[in-house]
């Protein structure tokens, strides 16, 4: 199957050399991180396209100084909601309403049921939840890289609070979940580059019960 050899090719590249990606490969990745599904459908959180390299400058200490953040073409933040609101789950609601062009009365009365629910919880259980949704988009993503022959390299070792500072997020109610920067390997300075992908076998991850 060509995306499982994709899948199979694709590795958390440690290098990369600075090599644009074209624009319809990164919209073609964005928009499979647009399409994938969420809790209730409300998308928490957005993505954050960095192609400045100024502020990537800036990004690369404050994440274990980690040489893809600079040397990528695109560097994709996730960013969550900071906490669900009444606001924000109402424009999903309406949303969805005006695009289907009808109303539902079971769909309204499960609106309901989530502004009873999320606004009055601890806005750190709301961003945890939404924090959850962004790696669904952001995984997404990795496999439409890695069909359109691009590399993605999952980051999570960066100073979250730093990062919300220099991208200002927190003024737009988001805190960062996770980076992604888009780019090709750079195979003479990548020392993972020709090790063999690691996995458990499938009879030790997955377990069916009949």
């Amino acid at each position: 199957m060509e995306l499982l050899d994709k899948l199979n090719w694709r590795y958390a590249a440690k290098a990369m050399n600075k090599e644009k990606v074209s624009k319809d490969k990164i919209d073609n990745i964005i928009e499979a991180a647009r399409l994938a599904p969420t809790s209730s459908g409300l998308q928490p959180f957005e993505i954050i396209v960095v192609k400045n390299q100024e502020i990537k400058e800036k990004i690369r200490p404050i994440a274990w100084n980690q040489s893809v953040i600079t040397d990528c073409s695109h560097l994709l933040v996730f960013a969550a909601w900071d906490t669900y609101t009444e606001d924000r789950i109402n424009y999903m609601f309406d949303l969805t309403n005006e695009i289907r062009g009808f109303k539902n009365e079971g769909w309204e009365n499960y609106r309901q049921q989530l502004l009873q629910m999320y606004p009055q919880q601890d806005a750190e259980v709301n961003y945890n939840h939404a924090a959850k949704q962004a790696y669904i988009a952001f995984s997404q993503a990795i496999t439409a890289a890695a069909y359109e022959g691009v590399d993605a390299t999952p980051l999570e070792g960066f100073d979250a609070d730093k990062l919300d500072e220099i991208l200002d997020l927190r003024a737009k109610g988001l805190r960062s979940a996770v980076m992604l920067p888009i780019g090709y390997r750079d195979a003479d300075s990548d020392w993972l580059v020709n090790l063999k992908k690691v996995r458990k076998s499938t009879e030790e991850l997955v377990t069916v019960i009949e």
